[in-house]
C-alpha cells in the first residue's frame, strides 16, 4: 500500500486540476479546493509516532466488518487489537487470518473492558447498533458505528446525547460523506452551477442474489454455534433461523431492509451535498417482485421525501429507488437536478449537463396562438419581435463539466482515514451522530410509511417525528 500511496496519490494535485476537471471554464477547480483535497491524501503517507498508534477492535467480523477492517488497517498507525463475533466459525476465520495469537470473543463487552483498545468497528446487526454503541462510549472507547447509526428512531437520542457527554470520537460508516466527487458536486451546486436545485433522482439497483442478501449459509450453523441466545437479547425472542442470522437485512425482526442498507447511501450523499438537515415529509412504497425466500421486508421500493425551503437550501423534492431484480444489472446514481441543469453523481465521479431557458418567453410552435385568428396571429408576432431580439430568443449555450476521481481512489479509505485523524487531531468528525441519525431517521421512516402505508411527518430542524 506504501507505494500505491506515494506514487499516485501524490500525483493528486495534478490530478485534479488537469485532468479530474474537464471543462472550458474551470473557476470551481480552485486552488484552495485542490489544496484541501491534497492536504487529505497525504494523510495516507504521514509518518506516525509510537505515540500516535491507534489500537482498534472489531465486533462484528461479517461481510462488513471483513471490509472495514481490511481499508481501516491501510491509514497509518492504525493496529488490530481484537475481534468479536457471535458465530464461533468467524472467530476461527479471524485467527486464520490475524493469527492465532489475536484477541477474540463472542462477548463484546468482554473486548470493551480491554484497556489496549482504543477504538471499535460497529459492524453488526443494525438491531445492536445503538446498544452496542452506548456501551462502547461509557467504556471510554472511538466508536466507528456502520450505518443506519441506530435500528429505531427512539434510540438515536440516547446516543447523540452520549457521544456529545463522552468527548469520544463518533462516526457512521457511510463512507460518500467523505468522497471527493461529492465534493466537488456540493462546491458545484453551491456556486449556482445548475441553478437552483428543485428535485433529486436517488438510485441503487441491484441484479444478483448476493446483492439481494441471499448470503452462503455455513453448514454447521445451529443455535449453540451463533450464540443465538445472546442475538436475540435485543429483539423479541424468536426460535432459531439461519437466514435471520446470516441474511439480517432482509428481515424487519433484526434489520432494517433497503432503506437501512441503501436509502441510506443516498440520502447521506444527499443531505452531505446540499447541507440538509432532512425532509419534512416521507412516503415509501414496495413489493416482493423477485426475492420471495422468506423475507418480509420488500425487494423493490420507491420513496419520496419533501424538503423544505430554508437558509441552507431551496426546496426540493427527492425520488429514493432500489431494485434488487433491476435489468438494468445494477447501478448508483444520485441526479441533481436545477433549473439551469443537471449534477449526475456516479460513485466517486459526476457529469453537468446544463440545459438554459432562453431570456425571452415562447412564442408559436405547440402554443396557443395558432388558434387564433390571422390577423391577431400576425399583430402579436410583430410585437414578439419587436420587443425580443433573436439573440435573447436562444437558447443559452453552457460546457458540460466532468469530474473523474483519480485512479485507485476510495473513499471509503478517505473515511477512515477522516475518522483515525480526528481521534488524533481533535478535529470535527466528518460523519457525527448528528449527522448519522439526520440520515438514519428519513431511511427508517421509509419502512414505518411502508408498513404502515402512511405518510410520515418528520421535524428536520428538531429531529422529531410529529
Amino acid at each position: 500500500m506504501k507505494k500505491d500511496n506515494s506514487t499516485s496519490r501524490r500525483k493528486f494535485l495534478h490530478q485534479i486540476g488537469a485532468t479530474g476537471l474537464i471543462t472550458a471554464a474551470s473557476p470551481f477547480a480552485s486552488l484552495a479546493a485542490q489544496e484541501k483535497a491534497e492536504e487529505r491524501i497525504l494523510n495516507y503517507d504521514r509518518r506516525i509516532s509510537s505515540n500516535d498508534k491507534i489500537r482498534i477492535g472489531v465486533i462484528g467480523f461479517g461481510v462488513q466488518g471483513h471490509f472495514d477492517l481490511n481499508t481501516a488497517l491501510k491509514v497509518p498507525g492504525v493496529e488490530l487489537a481484537g475481534i468479536c463475533d457471535l458465530y464461533t466459525g468467524r472467530i476461527e476465520n479471524a485467527k486464520e487470518l490475524y493469527g492465532k495469537d489475536l484477541y477474540t470473543t463472542r462477548n463484546y463487552k468482554e473486548l470493551l473492558d480491554r484497556k489496549d483498545i482504543d477504538a471499535v468497528l460497529i459492524c453488526t446487526t443494525d438491531c445492536w447498533h445503538a446498544r452496542i454503541t452506548l456501551d462502547a462510549l461509557a467504556k471510554g472507547k472511538h466508536v466507528y458505528c456502520e450505518k443506519p447509526m441506530v435500528y429505531k428512531i427512539k434510540e438515536g437520542y440516547p446516543v447523540m446525547e452520549a457521544a456529545r457527554k463522552s468527548g469520544k470520537v463518533v462516526q457512521v460508516g457511510s463512507q460518500r460523506v467523505s468522497s471527493i466527487g461529492l465534493a466537488k458536486a456540493k462546491e458545484l451546486l453551491a456556486a449556482g452551477e445548475i441553478g437552483k436545485l428543485n428535485m433529486v433522482n436517488a438510485v441503487y439497483d441491484r441484479q444478483s442474489s448476493i446483492g439481494a442478501w441471499q448470503y452462503t449459509i455455513p453448514k454447521d450453523a445451529d443455535a449453540m454455534t451463533t450464540n443465538w441466545d445472546k442475538f436475540i437479547e435485543v429483539t423479541e425472542k424468536m426460535a432459531f433461523d439461519a437466514r435471520k442470522f446470516f441474511w439480517w437485512r432482509a428481515f424487519k425482526e433484526v434489520g432494517t431492509g433497503v432503506a437501512g442498507d441503501l436509502f441510506i447511501h443516498l440520502l447521506s450523499g444527499t443531505h452531505f451535498m446540499t447541507n440538509s438537515k432532512g425532509p419534512e415529509s416521507i412516503y415509501s412504497t414496495g413489493q416482493f417482485s423477485y426475492w420471495k425466500d422468506g423475507r418480509n421486508l420488500p425487494d423493490v421500493m420507491s420513496g419520496v421525501m419533501q424538503y423544505p425551503d430554508c437558509k441552507e437550501h431551496d426546496a426540493f423534492q427527492m425520488t429514493l429507488q432500489v431494485n434488487f431484480i433491476s435489468g438494468t444489472g445494477g447501478q448508483e446514481i444520485i441526479r441533481l437536478i436545477g433549473s439551469e441543469g443537471t449534477i449526475e453523481v456516479r460513485g466517486n465521479n459526476l457529469t453537468i449537463k446544463h440545459s438554459l431557458m432562453p431570456e425571452a418567453p415562447g412564442f408559436g410552435g405547440y402554443d396557443s396562438v395558432f388558434t387564433f385568428s390571422k390577423s391577431m396571429q400576425d399583430e402579436m408576432k410583430a410585437d414578439y419581435e419587436a420587443k425580443w431580439t433573436p439573440e435573447q430568443r436562444k437558447r443559452k449555450v453552457k460546457e458540460d463539466i466532468i469530474f473523474k476521481a483519480p485512479e485507485g481512489y476510495s473513499d471509503h479509505l478517505d473515511h477512515f482515514t477522516n475518522f483515525f485523524d480526528s481521534i488524533r487531531t481533535g478535529k470535527p468528525v466528518v460523519e457525527d451522530a448528528e449527522f448519522g441519525f439526520r440520515a438514519a431517521a428519513p431511511a427508517l421512516s421509509c419502512n414505518e410509511s411502508y408498513l404502515s402505508k402512511k405518510i410520515v411527518k418528520w421535524d428536520p430542524v428538531n429531529m422529531k417525528l410529529k
